[in-house]
């Protein structure tokens, strides 16, 4: 389309053969629907949620709110869990937990207008990664998109991060 990518990072989890766990929706279509189902893992640890994005709007919406509230944004994905919920860090996020990683994610301020990607550079506690959301940036809703495999592309900071092929993209162009 003739446009720059100016940021780029992986969007959510994804199965071996690289579609997405949870709800994708991009120019293209949707990709899955909206996963509520139980079962193992971070993405299923309740409540996961949906960030989306609507014109000029974005939001990071509890999955099964997003259903009854018949949203239908231009692009979307899922992932899990939420690590902010109504402005408080996800109640199952143990202050004390020891469980270190790479993680990555998106919040949306309360103005619906400013989106917050964040990514670790070293191994952080899920409530750690929690806090910076619902402390420092005060989004109040935040949502975990990825872990270990987490990259980003954004030249401005000097950023390229290089490696094996992932699902879901998020990214900005201009």
């Amino acid at each position: 389309e003739g446009k720059t990518l100016i940021f780029a990072m992986n969007g959510g989890m994804y199965h071996d053969d690289r579609r997405p766990v949870g709800f994708y929706r991009d120019g293209n279509g949707d990709v899955a629907t909206v996963n509520t189902n139980d079962g193992p893992g971070n993405f299923h640890m309740k409540p996961n949620g949906v960030f989306w994005l609507d014109g000029n709007r974005a939001g990071v919406t509890e999955s099964q709110t997003y259903l009854d509230e018949g949203l239908d944004p231009d692009f979307a994905t899922q992932s899990g869990p939420m690590v902010v919920i109504d402005g408080e860090v996800h109640p199952s996020l143990n202050p004390d937990g020891t469980s270190r990683r790479r993680r990555n994610g998106v919040g949306v301020a309360a103005n619906g207008e400013t989106v917050f990607f964040v990514i670790s550079d070293v191994p952080v506690t899920f409530h750690d990664f929690a806090t910076l959301f619902s402390q420092k940036l005060r989004a109040p809703n935040a949502l975990f998109l990825d872990g270990q495999v987490s990259r980003i592309y954004a030249p401005a900071y000097g950023r390229d991060e290089q490696g094996l092929d992932m699902g879901p993209i998020v990214g900005v162009v201009e």
